[in-house]
């Protein structure tokens, strides 16, 4: 967009602005006009208001000179302004203006809303409503900009109560209670967000706080405008009363019916009698599993769509497909990264998707309870990659797909798709080139398919080059496909061959095309864009362009949405076999070269805009050989490392098999941050482990340190700590050796805090302190700022806090001194812990409420959720743990979106402290102990310790002897570690006595 209006004024695209007074009431009341004309007594008006000078109208008239300079300095026309004898208008494009995206996408939401796509319908109000900045035109005092600013700020208001009620229908009201809440703060005379804020808290179960915010508007509207709340809310607050709110569980909660088939296919030929078969044996025998098998391009998918499709009545509740690429180029979904794909078609926000597998596809079998669902299971590898993702109960049917039988899937009943017979194939033939053509060349015809091996893919791809050739015969086409033999040896059954259908196709697109359809086989990713095919063929953005569009038409490759292009599996198989002979190795290497390099260049630059000072040292130096290519992707930042995240971790393997070692460890290194921060530690691991087996193989004790260094990050991550203190052990032993002192301090304060969360505190100080002992110079401000943050964290957890309170403020002084935000926010919190700890609890209120703001605006959920445990026990210890267990669920939602394990510990076993102090024992009994096994099996001793003296909390007044046992055990593992939380179960033992 290149102009913003809902927030302080934009102009560019960009963060850029006019900044004269008059020039910037000008623009935004033409703005606010957008596509017509302002009279020039308005905009006189606008500017002055009551006293306008003789010369206002050639004041004016510099006013919009001066706009159309600084236009034609941000890359705009100066012609987007037009004059005219009446006035001044702005001439936009329909995405020019976020004004204008904002209610288009909020017209196209009520429409959703309207047509019952309530799912749809919630994104789409979501995606309007993020347009928004901050106050429209804000800075700007012109009352008549103001006065039209108003209006739309009315017209967001609107949208967020429409969305707001979409997303209580959806079952989100837990969700909404913050925004609902700062809103109603903002907005106390609007009743409708005042009783959706009332329908949230008695979906919750908080009646009474509902019943609070009644009052709290009653009072409002009899001290403001001297009237009592309207009829609708009035008959909601007698509702709340009369319990008539309160939720009664998820399942009850109406839910749009999802639509996540893909179309069926209108020419769909020879399959009717499979298709009415299948659906008659589900009908009637109660069939929950149906599996279906067949070669490859047999049709198994369309087959399963049709079905689907045809019993998509008895099934109103969901209708999901997953492709698990079990026979692809990419590597067969996991049960949860699959389920994962499931649960976003069903609505689950990113926040309620949880990080263990386990509990994924718990979530999932507890979302289909209750449903009427038919779940496409597509591509399937294995029984085991499918049987996890098998819902419970007899009121869901599961359509499965695979090159392979598989058995050994219980209740699952067979079909194996054969294909199709010489009829049935000439029908299909008829159906996409035409029916009167292909019956005027019956033997032709016949030739054809056979050619094909009567396999629907190939005779669709030969089908379709005969309807765009309405000049060959049906006979040339035969001729065609039987000249030269079929690349694709696999798939050849005695004369069928359906590589004779490809190299058809081949054989039609221009050279350019057809150079550009055999390196797009490289790439191991599913889509990809132009900048990743001009990058492999070294075109200009523009050629690529052209390229792709003949192979889109030529059905070569699948424009899968706009920008994004993927080939069908059998045309990626296809298209490397024509790389593999020895005339094409160099052709094939330098193509490999070329989208290494990109991938490589576009990930550095992500890299170095994200990361911190002090890790950007060993990000890659990397010049990418086509600039041209990189910035469009690398501003997407973020958003495109996502898109790409499976492609990227190919294309590590890739470098690998292919020898391209340099390359393979440097594009693990570049997507440390972004795996990372992702959570997508898995991929971290794979990666980075590749990675270090290249450097090894190259003798690169650099890169070894590089890759072993970042490999711990994610076992820290997953409370690995031993791996993780191994592997960064010799990487300090390397580091050491090269002589490389920036580095070997960072390791050393990894390694400090490793230590100390794995409880060896001790050993984590000495690690601290040699690392304080190598900084020396202001150079090495960077590096003492993270050695500072991480030795007060170990101090914290050794409860050493005098100590920790020193280092804290030091820490805060250097943050500051360098400027380094995201640290001085770290030092906030650290702060704020400490002061509570130390008894000062005002400060620390204070404290950790500015540094809760700050890391939120930072985006740290990590630290997010350390700030608001320490909040929680703070209420919690105040008297008030119904506040506190929310706050424990909050930080337990940021802790498991970052796949922080000991702190998912940290904040279950804190939750369960709270729900104890609320009176339910029972609840909290079984936390602590789920806590516990965690705990155990992840060897974090603090929460081992923590849950034993929960769980004696617990028991003590029903059964002292268990407390004490389980108290017993708890004291030895807090005096390991040095934890004074040993003191506080002496004391209960005492009072056992």
């Amino acid at each position: 967009m290149r102009f913003g209006i809902l927030g302080p004024l934009r102009v560019g695209g960009g963060e850029s602005t006019v900044t004269a007074g008059r020039d910037r009431i000008v623009l935004a009341m033409l703005l606010l006009r957008s596509g017509r004309l302002v009279p020039v007594e308005e905009l006189v008006d606008a500017v002055w208001e009551e006293r306008p000078p003789a010369t206002a109208r050639a004041q004016l008239q510099t006013c919009v000179s001066r706009l159309r300079r600084r236009f034609a300095e941000l890359g705009l026309s100066p012609e987007t302004i037009v004059t005219d004898p009446a006035g001044y208008g702005v001439r936009t494009a329909p995405a020019d203006l976020d004004a204008e995206v904002f209610t288009r996408g909020v017209e196209t939401a009520r429409a959703a809303v309207a047509s019952g796509r309530l799912v749809d319908a919630r994104e789409r109000f979501r995606a309007a409503l993020v347009l928004w900045r901050g106050p429209a035109l804000a800075g700007i005092p012109s009352r008549s900009v103001r006065r039209r600013a108003q209006a739309l700020e009315e017209q967001r208001l609107t949208a967020l109560e429409e969305c707001v009620d979409v997303e209580l229908r959806l079952g989100r009201a837990a969700e909404l209670l913050e925004e609902l809440t700062e809103s109603v703060d903002q907005h106390p005379l609007r009743e409708r967000l005042r009783g959706q804020l009332m329908l949230a808290l008695s979906s919750v179960g908080r009646q009474a706080d509902a019943l609070t915010v009644y009052r709290d508007g009653r009072r409002i509207y009899a001290d403001e405008l001297g009237i009592e709340p309207g009829v609708e809310l009035q008959e909601l607050h007698q509702r709340v009363l009369a319990g008539d709110l309160a939720l009664a569980g998820r399942e009850t909660v109406p839910v749009a019916p999802v639509r996540a088939l893909p179309r069926a296919i209108g020419d769909f030929t020879g399959r009717q009698d499979t298709v009415a078969r299948l659906v008659k044996e589900i009908e009637e025998d109660g069939t929950r599993i149906q599996l279906i098998d067949g070669m490859a391009g047999s049709g198994k998918t369309t087959l399963a769509v049709h079905v689907a499709t045809a019993l998509a009545d008895r099934y109103p509740d969901a209708q999901l497909f997953v492709d698990l690429h079990g026979h692809s180029e990419r590597t067969p979904l996991t049960p949860a990264t699959a389920v994962a794909s499931l649960l976003r078609q069903l609505g689950v926000p990113a926040e309620r998707m949880p990080v263990d597998p386990d509990d994924r596809l718990a979530l999932w079998r507890t979302e289909l309870a209750g449903r009427r669902a038919l779940v496409v299971l597509d591509n399937a590898a294995s029984v085991d990659q499918v049987v996890p993702l098998l819902p419970n109960g007899s009121h869901c049917l599961v359509l499965i797909t695979s090159r392979r039988r598989l058995v050994g899937v219980d209740e699952g009943r067979p079909s194996s798709l054969p294909v199709l017979d010489a009829d049935e194939a000439i029908e299909l033939l008829g159906r996409v080139a035409g029916a009167e053509r292909v019956a005027a060349e019956p033997e032709a015809a016949a030739e054809v398919v056979l050619r094909c091996g009567r396999l629907p893919l190939a005779i669709r791809l030969a089908g379709a080059r005969l309807a765009h050739r309405p000049h060959w015969r049906v006979a040339d086409l035969a001729e065609r496909l039987v000249a030269g033999a079929g690349p694709l040896a696999e798939l050849t059954a005695g004369q069928r061959s359906v590589g004779q259908a490809f190299a058809l196709s081949y054989a039609q697109v221009s050279p350019p095309a057809q150079r550009l359809f055999r390196l797009l086989g490289l790439f191991p990713g599913g889509r990809l864009d132009r900048q990743v095919a001009a990058a492999l063929a070294d075109l200009s953005l523009a050629d690529a362009q052209e390229l792709l569009d003949e192979l889109v038409d030529a059905h070569l490759a699948e424009e899968v949405q706009p920008g994004r292009y993927r080939l069908h599996d059998l045309l990626r198989e296809y298209a490397r076999l024509l790389l593999e002979g020895r005339e094409r190795r160099n052709e094939r290497q330098a193509a490999l070269e070329r989208l290494l390099d990109h991938h490589l260049s576009v990930t550095v630059a992500i890299a170095w805009s994200i990361e911190a000072a002090g890790s950007r040292r060993t990000i890659p130096v990397c010049t990418p050989s086509r600039p041209d290519l990189v910035a469009a992707p690398a501003s997407e930042g973020r958003a495109w490392f996502e898109e790409n995240l499976a492609a990227l971790t190919a294309l590590v393997r890739l470098a690998e098999e292919e020898d391209f070692p340099i390359q393979c460890w440097q594009l693990a290194r570049a997507c440390w941050r972004l795996n990372f921060d992702g959570g997508h530690l898995d991929e971290l691991i794979e990666t980075h482990t590749i990675g270090l087996r290249v450097a090894e193989r190259l003798g690169d004790e650099a890169a070894i340190a590089v890759m072993l260094n970042y490999l711990s990050s994610a076992y820290f991550r997953l409370a690995r700590f031993p791996d993780a203190i191994r592997s960064m052990e010799v990487a300090l032993d390397l580091r050491r050796r090269l002589g490389l002192r920036g580095d070997v301090l960072s390791t050393l304060w990894n390694l400090g805090i490793s230590y100390a969360a794995n409880g060896d505190f001790r050993q984590g100080k000495a690690k601290f302190d040699e690392a304080l002992s190598m900084v020396v110079g202001p150079d090495d401000a960077h590096e003492l700022t993270n050695l500072q943050n991480n030795l007060c964290f170990a101090l914290i957890g050794w409860g050493r806090y005098d100590e920790a309170l020193r280092t804290a403020r030091r820490h805060l002084l250097l943050a500051r001194q360098t400027k380094d935000m995201r640290q001085t926010v770290n030092a906030l919190g650290h702060l704020g812990m400490i002061r509570h700890r130390l008894g000062h609890l005002a400060p620390a209120r204070r404290i950790l409420r500015l540094a809760l703001h700050l890391k939120r605006r930072w985006a740290n959920r990590f630290g997010e959720g350390e700030v608001l445990n320490e909040i929680g026990v703070m209420e919690r210890e105040a008297g008030r743990p119904d506040r506190a267990a929310a706050l424990h669920r909050d930080a337990l939602v940021a802790m498991m979106e970052v796949g922080d394990r000991v702190g998912q510990c940290a904040s279950r076993n804190l939750l369960a402290r709270a729900i104890l102090d609320q009176g339910d024992v029972a609840s909290a009994l079984d936390l602590h102990r789920r806590v516990l096994g965690d705990a155990t099996r992840l060897s974090v001793r603090y929460e081992q310790a923590r849950a034993l003296e929960g769980i004696a909390r617990c028991l003590r007044d029903t059964d002292p002897r268990a407390a004490r046992a389980h108290l017993t055990r708890a004291l030895p593992l807090f005096r390991q570690i040095e934890s004074p939380d040993q003191h506080e179960v002496e004391r209960l033992l005492t009072e056992l006595d």
